[in-house]
């Protein structure tokens, strides 16, 4: 999210999170300081690695609630920021041709309050394609996860007939906008209808 009128129509959705790029090489980059702070959800700020201090600098100016890590952070760059009171969430590639990559996500047991599961590409960030979230079946840590990668207005019948005992929520993004940092609110409100009837 971005545009402050965009914010404040997505804000009275039945949506719980909001996230913010804070990453200079996304086309969703919002700069140092949000055009609005939204009041009714979680706000979350996604990072790619950063400096800690600028993390905590950009999580004080725009009183962020969770943190998103979609680097290479390390488990002690993430169990850090935990200590420090942030929310945490580290994001995960997987490709729908390897095996998941259970000992890598193992690593980060304790150090994270959440974990993303998205699509593998080479750049940080999202590719708008979807994995094989049966994959996640050899998921068996703790930490309660959020599925991302490719999903469409059209899949809320797939994620409800996906089922895992650590699965919180999705993420959604660009099969939602209408351009870059821009949510289709008629598309958002028609998905999360479907989704929790």
């Amino acid at each position: 999210m971005r545009e402050e009128p965009n914010i404040r129509a997505v804000e009275l959705l039945p949506v719980d999170w909001m996230g913010f790029i804070f990453y200079p090489g996304s086309s969703r980059y919002v700069g140092e300081k949000l055009s609005l702070i939204p009041e009714k959800v979680k706000r979350v700020g996604v990072f790619v690695n950063e400096q800690p201090g600028i993390i905590r600098e950009r999580a004080l100016q725009n009183r962020l609630d969770i943190l998103q890590l979609h680097g290479d952070e390390s488990p002690a760059y993430c169990r850090k920021l935990k200590e420090e009171g942030f929310k945490v969430i580290k994001a995960f590639g997987v490709k729908a041709d390897q095996p998941f990559p259970s000992e890598e996500v193992q690593r980060y047991e304790g150090c994270c309050d959440y974990l993303l599961f998205d699509t593998k590409t080479p750049m940080y960030g999202g590719s708008g394609k979807k994995f094989n979230w049966e994959l996640l079946n050899d998921y068996r840590g703790t930490i309660p996860f959020l599925i991302s990668g490719g999903i469409s207005p059209g899949d809320a019948e797939l994620i409800k007939a996906f089922s895992h005992p650590q699965l919180m929520g999705v993420d959604l993004n660009s099969g939602f906008e209408t351009s870059p940092a821009i949510k289709d609110v008629s598309l958002l409100q028609t998905f999360i209808e479907q989704l929790i009837r």
